[in-house]
């Protein structure tokens, strides 16, 4: 049994998308960037602990863990504490270029008394956002739409009309990369008939 360690609702339409059968635990860990810590590394350490704190609840499934984060610049945007701060992010991005990564982790089911394998890797696309007048930037924020989202938008949803290109996965942006999980799963072993 996959265990997808994350309440996204992005995350679970994802994988039921691709056909990955899967069942939802989330995973409680701290998120505090540590020091010196780098974009890809932060997003690929939040992957395995929040796939090892479900894998240790669940030993005999495999895990899926996936944290995804917006850099600007070197800047790890996170998702918005309030509209205050959602409204500084999108300004942030507005007229440039910036990357989505996402960290994954697979934790694979093992027999008890052994230790855990956990494989890790991730996956980042480039986004170009248009410029974003205050006025687009407060009426965005007032539909509510940025408030759970990493970097403060959707591109699947009303952001999308300022997003004339990515690079890279789009699945990547929603939340996770569909390819990378399908890849790290064995590619069909494990998929809902």
């Amino acid at each position: 049994m996959l265990v997808l360690a994350s309440a996204s609702p992005r995350r679970q339409e994802l994988l039921r998308n691709a056909g990955i059968s899967f069942i939802v635990q989330p995973a409680d860990i701290d998120e505090t960037l540590r020091a010196g810590e780098l974009p890809r590394e932060y997003a690929e350490r939040l992957a395995r602990e929040k796939a090892l704190a479900v894998w240790r609840l669940r030993p005999q499934d495999v895990v899926l863990g996936a944290d995804t984060i917006v850099v600007v610049d070197d800047a790890i945007l996170g998702k918005p504490a309030d509209a205050v701060d959602a409204a500084r992010m999108l300004r942030l991005l507005s007229g440039r270029v910036h990357r989505v990564i996402t960290g994954v982790c697979v934790v694979e089911a093992v027999a008890s008394g052994q230790l855990p394998v956990a494989r890790t890797a991730s996956e980042t696309t480039l986004v170009t956002v248009n410029q974003l007048s205050d006025e687009e930037i407060r009426d965005y924020i007032s539909t509510g739409e940025p408030m759970d989202k990493a970097g403060a938008y959707a591109i699947q949803g009303m952001a999308s009309r300022w997003i004339p290109r990515i690079e890279g996965d789009y699945s990547n942006v929603v939340g996770l990369p569909v390819a990378l999980v399908w890849r790290m799963l064995g590619g069909g072993v494990r998929h809902s008939v």
